[in-house]
């Protein structure tokens, strides 16, 4: 059972490995990836942002082809384009948590987790924002690949605890898709930035994992709405897990199957403005996930009313029942989609 935050756990083995751990062995890319990767891509950064968030602003680091590094006991986040002309992503489904966040013009980014295993190739990745650097503080030195960010934001990138890894600081981990339209086709191979996956200690979200809790209510479908986004999720019994849909249409990958999460939380947490903006005008949204508020838990079909806290930067988030236990979720994927508290 994977559980707690880092609080505690530095120096010895970490809390909470979970269970029928799926290992550090890779997943081959789906073939129509890798046809595609083999034919169109070229490395290097690519044009600029769309303007629905921030341009991507080159590091102070030289472009040089970069080694993997040995994998510590920390995790993989790698920032992935969300809008329709990005879709269907590469290597969502093999992400053990990915994180749904609001940006500019009421559109939405994914924040992916990889610790249990590495996918050939991820993305189409973009730029980061100033709350993933929060919500990346409860590990221990995530590394973190992304396009490029404001430049009143790098300088707090460069002091945040991680390894941030851009196109032009780690130019071989990185390629192009000629056959997509830029900004939507910049692609991370993660086995040149991590020599292996490190494994589900590394994961040190505080979710808790077993049975399912007593109680819920029958949840066929869920849907949570931005301004100018929609997510949707459908049981299916077949799948033990929640079909995702995105803007009515029916998410996929490039090989065709329909991402399924076991376990779907909906956190309600304040959604504040930051003091940047895009190149519009839109003020990126900051997530505030230290703190404490009600959630949604769905798993195996029914949705549960939860809690959740997080004390700390530091510190993974606790969710609870309404009895006050612990409210576990089902082994496998989760999604964690932010949502502006009422």
């Amino acid at each position: 059972m994977r559980q707690g935050g880092r609080r505690g756990a530095r120096g010895g083995a970490r809390r909470g490995v979970r269970r029928g751990v799926r290992g550090g062995a890779r997943t081959g890319v789906t073939a129509a990836v890798a046809v595609l990767l083999a034919a169109g891509c070229t490395a290097g950064p690519g044009p600029d942002d769309d303007g629905r968030g921030p341009a991507p602003v080159p590091s102070r680091a030289p472009a040089t082809a970069t080694e993997p590094e040995a994998a510590a006991a920390s995790p993989l986040a790698v920032k992935i384009d969300n809008a329709p002309a990005a879709r269907p992503q590469t290597g969502l489904e093999a992400a053990d948590v990915v994180y749904v966040e609001p940006v500019e013009g009421g559109l939405s980014r994914l924040l992916a987790l990889y610790a249990t295993r590495l996918p050939e190739t991820v993305g189409p990745v973009r730029s980061a924002r100033a709350s993933d650097l929060e919500l990346l503080r409860q590990f221990d030195r995530p590394t973190l690949a992304f396009s490029g960010a404001q430049r009143k934001l790098l300088p707090d990138i460069d002091k945040a605890p991680l390894r941030a890894e851009q196109p032009d600081g780690a130019s071989d981990a990185f390629v192009r898709d000629s056959a997509r339209p830029a900004p939507h086709n910049l692609y991370l191979r993660p086995g040149r930035l991590l020599s292996s996956a490190p494994g589900a200690a590394a994961l040190t979200t505080g979710f808790q994992y077993g049975a399912a809790p007593a109680g819920g209510r029958a949840e066929p479908a869920h849907t949570v709405r931005y301004p100018a986004a929609r997510f949707t999720f459908t049981w299916s019994k077949e799948r033990a897990g929640w079909l995702l849909s995105m803007d009515g249409t029916p998410a996929g990958t490039p090989g065709g199957k329909q991402p399924a999460p076991a376990t779907v939380v909906v956190q309600y947490v304040q959604v504040r403005s930051s003091k940047l903006h895009d190149s519009r005008g839109n003020h990126s949204p900051y997530v505030e996930t230290v703190g404490a508020g009600r959630a949604q838990v769905l798993r195996d079909g029914r949705a549960h009313a939860a809690t959740w806290r997080r004390d700390s930067a530091t510190d993974g988030t606790a969710f609870t029942a309404a009895d006050g236990s612990p409210l576990r979720f089902a082994e496998g994927q989760v999604w964690v989609v932010f949502a502006q508290a009422g």
